[in-house]
C-alpha cells in the first residue's frame, strides 16, 4: 500500500504550465484540464509508479520507461507527437523545476522505486564490437517472424517502399524499391551479389528470381536465416540465394560484382563507417557496383539517437549524415556516381506499417507481451515523424569501383 496523492503535483503542474494543450488524468480520478479550449490529447498517470520512473531517470528515459511499463498513458499516439512538435512550453527555471521535483516526490508517498521494464536492453561491451552489435540486433528481430509479418507486406521487406513511382499499395510499393535496387546495380544474369543486412531475404529473392543473379545475404538473426532460406526453397531459387548468419567484419575476400547494403548503414555507427567502407569496397571486383539505401540524419545539430531508441528499439543505431557515409566510400576508394532521396516514401511506409500493426495488436501483444507492443506502437510513429519534420531522411547512394 503507498500513502500517495497527485494533488501537490496537479497544482505544481498548474502553476508551471498556464498554457496546456493537452489534459492529465491521475490515479485518484481527478484531472488537469487542457487551456487551449480544445480536446488535445490526454495523458494517463495510472499509478505513482510513473512518477517514479521520471524521478529515477529525469527526461525522455524515465517518461519511456513509464510509458512501455503502462504506467502512463496516452488516448492519442499521433496528437501526443504532434503537440511534441508544435508547443512551446515556457522555460522552467531553477526554482521552478526545484518546485516541480519536489511535488512530484510528495505525490508518489512512501514507493519501493520501480524496475525498468522487461523491454529495456542496457548496452553492454565496447560499442559496436561484434558481440555487442549480435546482441543489439537480436534484441530488435528475434521476437518471431510472425511478429513482424503482423505490419511488413507479404515479401517481408522491412525498409522503405517507394510509391512516388506510382505504387498504390504496400506491396507495389515495396516492389517498385527491390526493382529499383536491381536496376541501379544493373544486375545481370549469372552475377554475383551480396545482400549486406538481408533480413528475411526480400531483396536476394527478388534478384535471384527476377535478374537470374547468385546472392549471398548475411544476418544476424537466426530466425530471419532460417525463413530467407526456407522462402528461397519455395520460389525455387535455392541454389542461387546463400543465407548466411555473420557480422560483416566476418566476410572473407570473395569477390563480388555487386554489392547491395539496404537498411545495413545505420546499424554501423560513426565509430565503424570507414572500415565497414573499406570491407565493403574490398569485396568488390573492379568495375563492381554498390547500392547502399540507408537513413540519414539532416541536421548537424541533432543527436545521433535519443535513449528511449537507444533502450528499447535500436540499441546503439546511429543513423549518419549523408556527406559522411559518402565521404567513407570515396575513402574508401570507391566512386559515388548517383544519390537519390526518398524521405516522403518513408513517411508514408511508416504509415502502412503503423496501420498494419494496429489492426493486429491483440495477435501482437500474444506474440511479443504488452511492453513490446507499447514499444512498437511508439516507435513506428515517431519514426514516421522524424521523416515528416526533416528530421530524418532517407538516401540510395550509387558507387562503383573503377
Amino acid at each position: 500500500m503507498t500513502l500517495s496523492s497527485p494533488t501537490a503535483l496537479r497544482e505544481e503542474l498548474q502553476r508551471a504550465l498556464p498554457d496546456r494543450p493537452f489534459s492529465i488524468d491521475f490515479w485518484d480520478g481527478t484531472t488537469l484540464p487542457p487551456t487551449n479550449g480544445t480536446a488535445g490529447p490526454t495523458l494517463t498517470v495510472r499509478s505513482p509508479k510513473a512518477l517514479a520512473h521520471a524521478i529515477m531517470a529525469p527526461g525522455q528515459l524515465g517518461i519511456g520507461r513509464a510509458y512501455v511499463s503502462g504506467e502512463l498513458d496516452v488516448d492519442d499516439l499521433d496528437a501526443a507527437l504532434v503537440m511534441l512538435d508544435t508547443w512551446r512550453p515556457p522555460a522552467l527555471h531553477g526554482r521552478a523545476k526545484a518546485r516541480l521535483a519536489g511535488a512530484a516526490l510528495r505525490s508518489t508517498g512512501i514507493i519501493r522505486p520501480p524496475r525498468p521494464p522487461q523491454a529495456e536492453l542496457r548496452p553492454r561491451g565496447r560499442r559496436h564490437s561484434p558481440l555487442r552489435d549480435r546482441r543489439a540486433v537480436r534484441h530488435h528481430y528475434d521476437v518471431s517472424n510472425e511478429y513482424f509479418s503482423l505490419f511488413l507486406d507479404e515479401s517481408m521487406t522491412y525498409s522503405c517502399a517507394i510509391f512516388s513511382r506510382g505504387a498504390k499499395t504496400l506491396e507495389e510499393a515495396q516492389f517498385t524499391k527491390r526493382e529499383l535496387v536491381c536496376t541501379k546495380l544493373g544486375l545481370q544474369p549469372g552475377e554475383r551479389v551480396l545482400d549486406v543486412g538481408c533480413g528475411w531475404g526480400a531483396f536476394a529473392l527478388h534478384a535471384a528470381v527476377e535478374h537470374g543473379v547468385h546472392v549471398t545475404g548475411i544476418t544476424l538473426s537466426e530466425p530471419q536465416a532460417q525463413l530467407a532460406r526456407q522462402r528461397a526453397r519455395e520460389a525455387g531459387v535455392a541454389d542461387k540465394v546463400d543465407i548466411r548468419v555473420m557480422d560483416w567484419r566476418e566476410l572473407d575476400a570473395e569477390p563480388f560484382d555487386a554489392i547491395s547494403s539496404i537498411g545495413m548503414v545505420e546499424h554501423v555507427g560513426s565509430v565503424n563507417i570507414d572500415a565497414y567502407a573499406a570491407r565493403i569496397a574490398s569485396l568488390m571486383r573492379p568495375g563492381g557496383r554498390l547500392l547502399n539505401h540507408g537513413i540519414a540524419r539532416l541536421r548537424h545539430t541533432d543527436p545521433e539517437a535519443g535513449p528511449f531508441s537507444e533502450r528499447y528499439v535500436f540499441p546503439d543505431a546511429a543513423p549518419l549524415h549523408l556527406s559522411r557515409i559518402t565521404f567513407a566510400l570515396e575513402r574508401a576508394g570507391l566512386e559515388v556516381t548517383h544519390a537519390e532521396g526518398f524521405r516522403d516514401d518513408y513517411a508514408e511506409t511508416l504509415s502502412h506499417w503503423s496501420d498494419n500493426f494496429d489492426s493486429n495488436l491483440q495477435r501482437a501483444i500474444e506474440l511479443g507481451g504488452e511492453e513490446r507492443v507499447r514499444v512498437f506502437r511508439l516507435y513506428l510513429r515517431t519514426a514516421r515523424r522524424g521523416f515528416e519534420t526533416g528530421f530524418l531522411s532517407i538516401f540510395q547512394v550509387v558507387a562503383r569501383k573503377p
